[in-house]
């Protein structure tokens, strides 16, 4: 019997792919002293770029038909993206890595009590495996001395549940919307809010910065692009407890961009993390 990798895994790879090499991205800007928002504003340009081309050779209209749900996807979309850039600016990459990933939680139960969708069995195993690979991940740093910084995490937090609120709204939109239209309204309304809200704080970056601000704005587009595809095959529940291997991809770039090499722990608590992700898409095939 073949194996077939589910179709949502692999645009949630890709997504989360696109993500991890976005946040090492962001850490790596932060050293350059660019400001947060003026990250996300070059995001923002980038992404609107590349979808509107996208729109544009698929010959339907940019603006879609639930226009008050794109925005609204946009807007919940911007502020989970400026919250996870704080975070990851402020935080080592791999803490601000598993206080984001709380948010397959809430889009389990968001998707429960909007969408009406059923929590299957193998995602809520995915997810409670996932959760307590991160609580293992992170024992080595309950006793530590070092506190991490309580806006920082509450950053974070913020960020993952309205990056739940974003999955379940990307999730429904899916349904009668383009991907390219659904993406298109992210940086529509990231752009302005956050150039508005940089104010006088911009600093002008050096032709090395600049390629990386490109860079986080193309990965950030992929990390896009393979979650809204997979919102389309999958449930939101589904799909999000997929976005787990992220960790992994965390940890990796973390060894080979930071030097930061993960401990006996760390090893333990991923390797939860992927038994959770393998379960879920292999469940069906009982």
């Amino acid at each position: 019997m073949t194996f077939s990798v589910p179709l949502g895994l692999r645009y949630m790879l890709l997504s989360a792919l696109g993500f991890s090499l976005m946040a090492a991205g962001v850490k790596q800007a932060s050293n350059y002293n660019i400001p947060v928002l003026e990250i996300v504003a070059v995001r923002a340009i980038v992404s609107l770029l590349l979808s509107y081309l996208d729109v544009k050779r698929k010959r339907i209209s940019i603006w879609g038909t639930s226009k008050g749900l794109l925005f609204a996807r946009g807007t919940v979309g911007s502020i989970a993206l400026m919250s996870l850039y704080f975070a990851v600016s402020t935080l080592p990459l791999a803490e601000a890595t598993l206080l984001q990933y709380t948010y397959p939680a809430f889009t389990v139960v968001l998707a429960l009590l909007f969408l009406k969708e059923k929590m299957q069995f193998a995602t809520v195993i995915c997810i409670g495996l996932s959760i307590l690979g991160l609580i293992i991940m992170m024992l080595p740093n309950i006793n530590s001395e070092s506190e991490l910084p309580s806006v920082s995490v509450i950053a974070a937090l913020v960020g993952a549940f309205f990056s739940a609120i974003a999955y379940i709204l990307v999730r429904k939109l899916s349904q009668t919307e383009d991907t390219s239209v659904i993406i298109f309204y992210f940086p529509l309304i990231a752009l302005p809010s956050s150039l508005i809200l940089l104010g006088s704080d911009f600093v002008i970056p050096d032709s090395q910065s600049l390629i990386l601000l490109i860079a986080i704005g193309i990965f950030t587009q992929i990390g896009q692009i393979g979650l809204t595809k997979a919102m389309a095959v999958e449930t939101a529940g589904k799909a999000a407890a997929y976005s787990y291997v992220q960790v992994i991809f965390a940890i990796v770039l973390g060894i080979v961009l930071f030097d930061n090499t993960p401990n006996l722990w760390t090893w333990v608590g991923g390797s939860f993390i992927m038994f959770g992700a393998l379960f879920n898409a292999l469940y069906k095939r009982q």
